[in-house]
């Protein structure tokens, strides 16, 4: 088998997650290229796109999910993403298993509830009009006065197919969202089989080359090392002499590739869905980006791979960027961090009278 290193490892990965270059792609066809980008918060997955996506406007993602063709929904790892909406309905069942066992979450804080039941109430409750969780909570607990208001809420976001009401506002949705059936709003109905396969093979175009415990950290689907064994893929190494699974069209620059600075931001899917993550991050930086309360920071990346923090405040009609790099930067690479910085602060605060880029001391 052919040896990979750990750069060529992360030109591949790059490349696939288009951080190499900016692609000449829809907001629809770069969503569904990345398989779904984590959106825990609304605005996380603009700065993702701006980052990728050459020509990236707000107003073309914004056009595509009151399109209904993009869906932000509970998926991968029981976690909000925005994914589009053909792999929302083909994929749902799939990871229906993940979301089911998220439930053993709840310990006793289930105790008396019947999740079959609650699921009912909830789709009955839900089909009158969009709801915020707190308004389903609110409606199961008179139902089920005896079980715990936050299980019954917990069992709904996991079991019943739902995807957030956008509102229009900026980044689509606001922080108290409306969550209404996916298959109402999408207007077709959930694809009836597991495809667990065909996810590897998306996973694989998406993050690889990876291993089996990669994919399974990235979907939460169990077992997976049948599913890469079952597909005929490229087998390569590292220099560890561990296994890497890769499609065969998969794009692999090799090593030199350039790799320009990028911005990735909060809870990037790129440093959640493999199990090691050296490809893109150093372990000995990994405590100042994973937090302890469970938050993921937003990162910049010199030469592919994360190389510090960075966030944006607005005070007085100043929009300020702030590098916090992890290691003494160039003079080149801080120049070209301050051009992709600006670039960026114009899309975040367009508005702001005065743009800054200012690294921390």
């Amino acid at each position: 088998m052919a040896v990979m290193d750990a750069r060529a490892v992360n030109r591949a990965t790059s490349a696939r997650q288009l951080l190499l270059e900016r692609a000449g792609v829809s907001a629809v066809e770069a969503v569904a290229a990345l398989a779904g980008m984590q959106g825990q918060e609304p605005k996380h997955p603009y700065v993702g796109l701006w980052t990728r996506v050459d020509g990236f406007t707000e107003a073309e993602l914004d056009a595509a999910v009151a399109a209904r063709k993009v869906v932000r929904a509970t998926l991968f790892r029981g976690t909000l993403h925005l994914v589009t909406a053909a792999d929302y309905l083909r994929f749902r069942q799939t990871l229906a298993p993940v979301l089911e066992a998220g439930l053993r979450l709840l310990k006793e804080r289930a105790e008396g509830m019947e999740p079959a039941k609650v699921v009912a109430a909830a789709e009955r409750i839900l089909r009158k009009e969009p709801l915020t969780f707190t308004e389903v909570r609110d409606a199961l607990q008179v139902e089920f006065p005896a079980v715990n208001e936050r299980a019954l809420g917990f069992c709904t976001r996991m079991l019943v197919p739902l995807a957030m009401f956008p509102t229009g506002v900026r980044w689509g949705w606001p922080a108290n969202a409306r969550f209404t059936p996916a298959e109402e709003w999408i207007g077709a109905k959930l694809h009836p089989k597991e495809e667990a396969a065909e996810l590897v093979v998306r996973y694989l175009q998406a993050f690889g080359p990876a291993t089996p415990a990669d994919f399974q950290t990235w979907s939460g689907l169990p077992k997976a090392k049948p599913l890469f064994d079952g597909l005929e893929l490229e087998v390569f190494t590292d220099e560890a002499g561990k296994s890497l699974y890769d499609v065969p069209d998969g794009p692999r620059p090799g090593p030199d590739a350039p790799a320009p600075v990028r911005f990735l931001p909060e809870f990037d899917n790129l440093l959640l869905a493999h199990a090691k993550r050296q490809r893109i991050i150093a372990d000995e930086h990994r405590p100042a980006v994973f937090t302890k309360n469970l938050r993921v920071k937003a990162t910049f990346t010199v030469d592919g791979l994360v190389a510090g923090l960075w966030a944006v405040a607005t005070k007085r009609g100043v929009a300020t960027l702030t590098l916090t790099p992890f290691g003494r930067l160039t003079k080149k690479t801080t120049g070209e961090l301050e051009r992709e910085g600006t670039a960026l602060l114009g899309f975040l605060a367009p508005d702001a009278q005065t743009h800054e880029v200012v690294t921390a001391s």
